[in-house]
């Protein structure tokens, strides 16, 4: 398959560039040049399915013409190693949790997957890969944990000062190896401002092999549409019009849902759910996007002013706004509201979420407040609660879980350096690493 930039100047490219290069020449972002559609069968009997085999049906339907099947089987193999149960909480309300991996948070999937497929990609080069990712929070773990010593890689995590949790900080920063952590001054945007800096860099690109693990790759989509399919899957009856709920902030999320949706899955609609940082919303109701700084909230992840995405979903859209309102609707909420959904559904059900699925969850109550009920609503819980222990502990008093993969983190050595906000030093540091 080929794959073409949403700035539309740059020619088309094999699957080993658009991965490896992360970025178009033009500065856009990569699509495949056609979706693939599955058969309304496959629908009929996917609940007899895993998900590993979801999950390589449809990696095979994106990438079959340029992966080997076996290949393909050990990358989902390797990815998709632990449980994404969809958990029901309250009638025909359920929680699919993303969070069993790793570093307990959905973008393990993303990662493991990106991290397999990349080394595939990059096995007959000579020099390293520089892989350059900015963390809003579980981004950075994630992508440390899932390239964390593999052969010919270096990767550079660039994370907002105390702009994440202390835990979150320690996911990133107590690796060591080929796991470079670097602390911004400033915010996501920020960081993200200096990747793409980095990654568009004539003298950097002309020297080193560079790409990106944030959702501008489109390695990342790929693997985050599968968890839609087996949440599908899990439903106990399909009868009534499915609704996902995504918790938004770069968009990478809706976006792989998007992906789903146009390669067969039967979604009835999404709710992008935001916090205070509204710019989606915002353009939802007026039709015009307009970046902006993001603002500091408990659900830090998606503290993000200019979503990356937002041309991806552009794209999907086909830049109608029609488009746009048949398939999304999306609403913004504060942190008291987030607070008061984590308390109230704890007290009502005994289930805990974290704030950016709490986030989604009040989304999905809107909508289906809206509809009547009348609808399968599904949303998306993608980091474990005991990751945010600072913010769960004020809101439900003696909670204490402390999963097997979180222990013995806050106690871990860390190793990162401090590049302000200045590009020439990170840029400086890079070539140094490299040398």
């Amino acid at each position: 398959m080929q794959y073409y930039s949403t700035n539309g100047k740059s020619p088309p490219v094999s699957l080993k560039e658009a991965v490896l290069g992360s970025l178009a020449p033009d500065g856009g972002l990569y699509m495949p040049c056609s979706l693939p559609r599955l058969p309304s069968s496959y629908f009929d009997t996917i609940r007899n399915l895993s998900l590993k085999e979801i999950g390589f049906d449809l990696a095979t339907a994106f990438l079959g013409d340029d992966i080997p099947g076996n290949v393909l089987s050990d990358i989902i193999d390797g990815s998709l190693n632990f449980p994404v149960p969809l958990e029901r909480i309250e009638a025909d309300v359920y929680s699919l949790e993303l969070f069993h991996g790793p570093t307990m948070a959905f973008k393990d999937i993303g990662a493991r997957f990106m991290s397999r497929l990349m080394s595939y990609l990059h096995r007959d080069e000579m020099r390293h890969l520089n892989v350059i990712v900015a963390t809003s929070g579980d981004t950075g773990s994630a992508v440390a944990a899932g390239f964390y010593n593999v052969p010919g890689i270096r990767v550079f995590v660039l994370f907002p000062k105390a702009r994440i949790s202390r835990l979150q900080q320690k996911q990133i920063t107590t690796w060591g190896g080929n796991i470079h952590a670097i602390e911004v001054d400033g915010s996501f945007d920020d960081c993200q401002r200096l990747a793409r800096l980095m990654l568009g860099d004539r003298q950097l690109n002309d020297s080193l092999l560079l790409t990106s693990a944030n959702s501008i790759n489109i390695a990342r989509l790929i693997p985050q549409s599968i968890y839609y399919f087996h949440a599908f899957a899990q439903l106990d009856n399909n009868s009534k019009p499915v609704v996902f709920s995504v918790p938004s902030g770069n968009f990478g999320n809706l976006t792989g849902g998007l992906m789903a949706g146009a390669a067969g899955l039967p979604v009835d609609r999404f709710v992008a759910a935001t916090n205070i940082n509204d710019v989606f919303p915002r353009f939802m109701e007026t039709g015009r996007y307009v970046p902006a700084i993001p603002e500091q909230t408990v659900s830090s992840a998606m503290d993000v002013g200019d979503p990356s995405n937002f041309v991806r979903i552009e794209e999907l859209m086909g830049s109608s706004m029609k488009n746009f309102h048949d398939r999304i609707v999306s609403y913004p909420f504060t942190d008291r509201q987030t607070l008061k959904a984590v308390k109230d559904v704890y007290r009502r059900t005994g289930y805990v979420m974290d704030p950016h699925g709490a986030v989604a969850y009040c989304g999905l109550e809107r909508y289906m407040s809206a509809m009547n009920n009348n609808v399968n609503g599904i949303f998306l819980e993608t980091a474990h609660p005991a990751k945010f222990p600072e913010i769960i502990t004020g809101i439900i008093e003696g909670y204490d879980d402390n999963p097997p993969q979180l222990q013995g983190v806050m106690e871990s050595r860390e190793y990162f350096i401090r590049a302000g906000n200045d590009p020439e030093q990170l840029k400086d540091y890079i070539m140094e690493l490299n040398s």
